[in-house]
């Protein structure tokens, strides 16, 4: 975390509301150039709404702009975690830059990079092993001791998640970056996708020996199913996939290979907002540049479907497209009408996205599944308590879902809010 003594940030030369993500420069020796409020904008317009779709009151109500596509196809939802992966690579593009402006040492570097990583890396685990040990009953154990309910939770564990993948997606990316050109990262990107594309599509799946693109509306029996069992079932030592399949994960091993394409897509975008141009002509070539990659996405998608859990060559070149064009709207009221007003809520989620994730992991573990109080004759969970009593109990089903979910956004809303507002800002 960075601050002062008196708890504010070590360098507070700005006001709230105009903390910012990332100062863009030309060079050693050059000006500075006025910082990019819009990327902590963008960021934390991407942070709630992942907050948003992922605490609703109710499953079974959720309108269906709030719901992930059941498997091939994209929602709006589904264009969240990508929007996150794409504005990291371009703030780690920045960052570095700036940093090997400064003369920073290059060994210094990389291992502030693998530190990060491994952090958020360790977060992700924390938050799927919370609260450390299994809260109700322990199969085939009649009266479990502690241990034997810490040794369960283990057993069950999920390795990857939404913050491994982060971690794993953003060092990598980081790391190529130290060390290539841009003709080589393009290069790299067109191998990650294209490899990729083959490996689900056109190789055999082991488990069955029927190529890639036969099975692909099959979750459990595509390639990257085929692998998540390979590395993540260890059998007698536990399932350490995600719970809801047992055979697949969403944010599993060989999809993340593709994952890194889309930070390497942000750090490619990084680059070119960060040239000594008229901000205007930036914010036009970034446009541009996703107005054809959304074309081409399309397109591709004709032959690999859009899909998000698989995170398909398809979805990586037509979401990072979206979320230039996303991007480049946002900077251009932003940062060049100067129009912010509106921007505070979405700083605050902005600048402490690690909090949020976090906190909201464990808030609704806590709720969800951990406390449990009597409501209408049973025992039941305390989120379903306040979304039947204050919410569902008067309004549409669908109605009440969404009002829980913005409730829990807005709670966050308000920690964050203070921490911002005191100029804290926790850095891994």
């Amino acid at each position: 975390m960075s601050k002062t003594s008196s708890g504010r940030s070590a360098a507070p030369t700005y006001s709230p509301a105009d903390r910012p993500a990332e100062r863009t420069g030309a060079g050693p020796g050059a000006p500075p150039r006025e910082r990019l409020v819009s990327l902590d904008v963008f960021r934390g317009m991407t942070v709630a709404g992942m907050l948003l779709v992922n605490n609703p009151g109710s499953w079974a109500h959720i309108f269906p702009p709030l719901a992930h596509a059941a498997w091939h196809g994209w929602t709006p939802t589904d264009l969240v975690f990508p929007f996150f992966l794409f504005i990291a690579g371009i703030t780690t593009s920045l960052s570095l830059t700036a940093r090997r402006a400064r003369g920073d040492d290059e060994g210094a570097i990389v291992r502030q990079i693998l530190r990060r990583g491994a952090l958020i890396f360790l977060f992700g685990l924390l938050v799927n092993w919370f609260p450390g040990f299994t809260w109700g009953e322990v199969p085939g154990v009649a009266d479990p001791t502690f241990l034997q309910r810490v040794v369960d939770r283990l057993h069950q564990l999920r390795l990857l998640g939404v913050l491994q993948r982060i971690a794993l997606a953003y060092t990598a990316a980081a790391l190529i970056t130290t060390r290539t050109t841009l003709r080589q990262q393009v290069a790299i990107v067109a191998a990650l996708l294209v490899g990729y594309w083959v490996a689900i599509a056109a190789l055999p799946v082991p488990d069955h020996g029927l190529p890639g693109y036969l099975v692909l509306d099959q979750p459990a029996r595509t390639m990257a199913a085929w692998v998540d069992r390979l590395v993540l079932d260890w059998g007698p030592l536990g399932n350490h996939i995600w719970v809801s399949s047992k055979t697949w994960d969403p944010e599993g091993v060989l999809s993340t290979v593709p994952a890194i394409g889309t930070a390497m897509l942000g750090v490619m975008a990084g680059r070119w907002i960060g040239q000594p141009r008229p901000l205007p002509e930036r914010l036009a070539g970034l446009f541009a540049a996703g107005s054809l990659g959304m074309v081409a996405g399309l397109v591709w998608s004709w032959a690999l479907p859009i899909n998000k859990s698989l995170w398909t060559s398809s979805y990586v070149v037509f979401t990072a497209a979206m979320a230039a064009v996303a991007l480049a709207t946002v900077m251009w009221v932003v940062d060049v009408h100067r129009v912010r007003r509106w921007t505070p809520p979405f700083l605050a989620f902005g600048v402490n996205p690690t909090i949020a994730f976090v906190g909201s992991g464990v808030l609704a573990r806590i709720i969800y599944s951990i406390v449990k109080v009597e409501y209408g004759g049973a025992r039941v969970p305390l989120q379903a308590a306040i979304h039947q009593s204050l919410f569902a109990s008067w309004l549409p089903p669908r109605v009440a879902s969404l009002a829980f979910a913005l409730s829990f956004v807005l709670l966050f809303l308000a920690g964050l809010g203070v921490l911002y507002r005191r100029n804290i800002i926790f850095k891994v």
